[in-house]
């Protein structure tokens, strides 16, 4: 996703690039992948004229409409008058937001190279380095850069290209997972997040026929152990209410919830975004903010250079991102770690439980006050 995003920014200064891609059209427009972009995400779509990409996925201004309930009973997220804005969030499901990105960088002329196999960054201390792969034909192609995007994900090779004694890694594991459990049910709302003494639970869209359904469980579990069964009886649990419509699950995963963090986020002319210079607790719901902040302050970097010879924006790239990396990984600790052990105290205990317990109510509206908070 940043990647595309980067060549539809680029693009409409007339700055020529291309876009690699692994896999196929068909497989990159219908892998599902989480979908919330928050109010500066959308704003930055607008600002670049590329908003078209996420018409129709708006979803307000704040959190105030997105259920939260608490063993069972619905609570309100606190609306202070400072988060009034004019652009709206959106969930929009990333295969969404990748197909359209597509469709308006192949609209506008871009050159985007699917079935890209073999991808290798070379000579990137060098004022001209390369990138060679192997295209759909199995032929070996060789392309002369200015500047190389690395934006191919936490498990790419652009990542390797750097040093291994120039790049760090900073990482945070949260002790628990998620269950992720993809269904062919749409979800109503859009979003419903669950803290419960069984653990945090949650259901998003992932498109109109189509949700994602996350179950907090330790490390330890594997699919195995969740029959759709108890899939959907443990949901049902920890909403504190019936579940309908319940429908097929196509798939489960155990993901770690972890925090990582790459530096530096460039080297000589290889610039990385994205997942592969930093994963963020989905708890957060911020990778596609993230993401894009990253492909904007790249893209302003690179006109600027190419523009006006002025390379200070790059050589400041990645102070500038890791500086709002890590305030974004700050909130998304603090929001993970209250969620989570505000419900389950096998994992951190009953005073870690108290503590986030007391976090979370500053961040909802008060019960009235003949309704104690629990």
């Amino acid at each position: 996703m940043a990647g595309l995003a980067l060549g539809n920014f680029l693009l409409r200064r007339g700055i020529g690039c291309i876009v690699l891609e692994k896999h196929s059209r068909e497989y990159v427009e219908q892998r599902q992948r989480a979908g919330s972009l928050d109010a500066d995400g959308v704003r930055v779509l607008h600002e670049w004229g590329v908003g078209e990409v996420v018409e129709g996925y708006s979803h307000g201004s704040s959190d105030a409409g997105l259920p939260l309930l608490i063993d069972g009973e619905k609570r309100e997220w606190r609306m202070d008058s400072d988060d009034a804005d004019d652009v709206d969030g959106a969930y929009c499901p990333q295969q969404i937001l990748v197909r359209n990105l597509i469709k308006v960088f192949l609209r506008d002329g871009g050159d985007l190279r699917f079935e890209a196999e073999d991808v290798s960054p070379q000579d990137i201390d060098t004022e001209q380095p390369l990138v060679r792969y192997r295209d759909a034909a199995g032929s070996t192609k060789t392309l002369s850069c200015d500047v190389v995007a690395g934006s191919d994900g936490y498990h790419g090779v652009s990542r390797t290209a750097v040093p291994a004694d120039v790049l760090t890694c900073a990482t945070h594991e949260f002790g628990y997972a998620w269950l992720t459990v993809m269904t062919e049910v749409p979800a109503d709302p859009l979003a419903v997040l669950a803290v419960h003494s069984r653990g945090f639970a949650a259901q998003i869209t992932r498109g109109p026929n189509a949700s994602r359904l996350y179950l907090q469980c330790p490390l330890t579990d594997t699919v195995g152990q969740w029959p759709d069964e108890r899939v959907w009886s443990e949901l049902e649990a920890r909403f504190g209410r019936p579940v309908a419509p319940k429908g097929p699950i196509t798939s489960k995963q155990v993901v770690p919830l972890r925090g990582v963090v790459f530096s530096p986020m460039s080297h000589g002319r290889l610039y990385l975004l994205g997942d592969a210079a930093h994963l963020i607790s989905p708890m957060s719901a911020q990778g596609m903010s993230l993401a894009l902040h990253d492909a904007e302050v790249l893209a302003r970097a690179v006109i600027q250079w190419a523009e006006k010879h002025d390379s200070t924006l790059l050589e400041s790239y990645s102070d500038t991102c890791l500086n709002h990396t890590w305030e974004r990984q700050a909130s998304a600790v603090r929001m993970t770690e209250t969620m989570h052990d505000s419900g389950d105290t096998s994992y951190e205990g009953e005073f870690r439980k108290q503590i986030a317990r007391k976090n979370l109510e500053t961040m909802l509206e008060p019960l009235p006050a003949n309704r104690p908070s629990r």
